[in-house]
């Protein structure tokens, strides 16, 4: 499965359940202002992003740096790891991951970057490692690999437990994944554990989502096979949350679907901002190069209440992007704008309670 691209999508159900040049920071509506964009005039999607030692970073992910709109064309993943000191600053450029790598998952714990999985062009990883800026340099060091090669998943750090759910085992996979496990930064020696899963189907290109105690699991799709053994989706809307001393309960369904949108998503105050995404209204839109963008506002999850409200349209769209919390600011770099199109920008939003 090749994300958005429009050749791989063969079919698409859409399941709906009824409840409800480098600049400064430029403040635009709604709260967000833009960073310093990457420098790199195509961007990227599927990207590791994080924090280490002050300096956010950036690595990784795919893009189509050539012709994108014809019927066959090239993705290419790449290694080169990015670096942001300051937000008014400039991105340094010169280091590399151990290989190219993209659509995995991205955490920022112990002073450094964890990334888990992800893909290449050719098939999906399960070895993980970790990006540390030290001294002007980035250390790369090893973490536990996850149980099975995974790339397409979603997670987020609860207290000090790193949480994983879904994806997708290998790239021509028909079926996603319905995995959940768990990676406790404070065992004496790390490991994964396999932990019950939720209670809905399986899924791939999900939404995370972290408040107090409690992981959340939103949206995503999952695969099943046409006639011809091509993938087919399913826009899921369905939601989770998960304690560790409860396990899974199901929450309100989201207004719409929200696959691959950036995550995990904003936690402000006792709420969760499931921002952009694709609603899969959009799937089958011809011509592709005339394809108006993914849904532009930011889905509002009231952890209190379970009970969902949609904010206005923001100024971008984005999917298949890693989020990370930086200088007290939520920030989504590059991802895709719409099929086969990134951007290098670099969009941050303040995490004040919201009202």
């Amino acid at each position: 499965m090749r994300f958005f691209e429009a050749q791989t999508l063969y079919a698409v159900t859409l399941v709906v359940t009824i409840s409800i040049e480098i600049v400064a920071a430029e403040p635009v509506s709604s709260g967000w202002s833009k960073l310093p964009s990457l420098p790199n005039d195509e961007g990227f999607a599927g990207m590791f992003a994080g924090t280490s030692n002050g300096a956010l970073i950036v690595a990784g992910g795919a893009n189509i740096p050539k012709d994108k709109w014809s019927d066959v064309f090239q993705k290419v993943w790449h290694d080169t790891i990015f670096v942001l000191d300051t937000p008014n600053g400039k991105w340094k450029s010169e280091f590399r991951l151990p290989r190219p790598r993209g659509y995995g998952l991205a955490i920022s714990a112990n002073n450094s970057l964890m990334c888990f999985g992800g893909s290449d062009a050719t098939r999906h990883y399960s070895d993980s490692f970790c990006l540390e800026w030290v001294d002007g340099r980035i250390i790369t060091k090893p973490l536990p690999s996850l149980p099975i090669p995974c790339a397409n998943t979603c997670g987020a750090l609860v207290q000090r437990i790193v949480y994983i759910a879904g994806g997708i085992e290998m790239p021509p996979s028909t079926t996603a994944m319905h995995n959940f496990w768990s990676l406790d930064l404070d065992a004496k020696e790390l490991a994964w554990k396999e932990l019950p899963t939720w209670p809905g189907p399986e899924r791939m290109l999900a939404v995370a989502g972290a408040s107090h105690d409690a992981f959340y699991l939103f949206s995503g799709t999952s695969l099943s096979s046409n006639s011809a053994q091509k993938p087919v989706r399913t826009y899921l809307r369905d939601a989770y949350r998960y304690k560790s001393n409860e396990g899974w309960t199901r929450i309100s369904d989201l207004p719409r679907s929200a696959v691959a949108a950036p995550s995990p998503a904003a936690s402000i105050g006792s709420k969760l901002i499931v921002y952009s995404g694709d609603d899969g209204v959009n799937v089958a839109f011809n011509p592709i190069n005339a394809h108006p963008g993914f849904p532009r506002d930011g889905l509002v999850y009231d952890v209190a209440s379970d009970s969902w409200t949609v904010q206005d349209n923001g100024p971008f769209s984005r999917a298949t992007a890693s989020t990370v919390v930086w200088q007290n600011d939520y920030v989504v770099p590059s991802g895709e704008v719409r099929p086969r199109v990134r951007t290098p920008e670099v969009w941050s939003l303040p995490l004040n309670p919201l009202q």
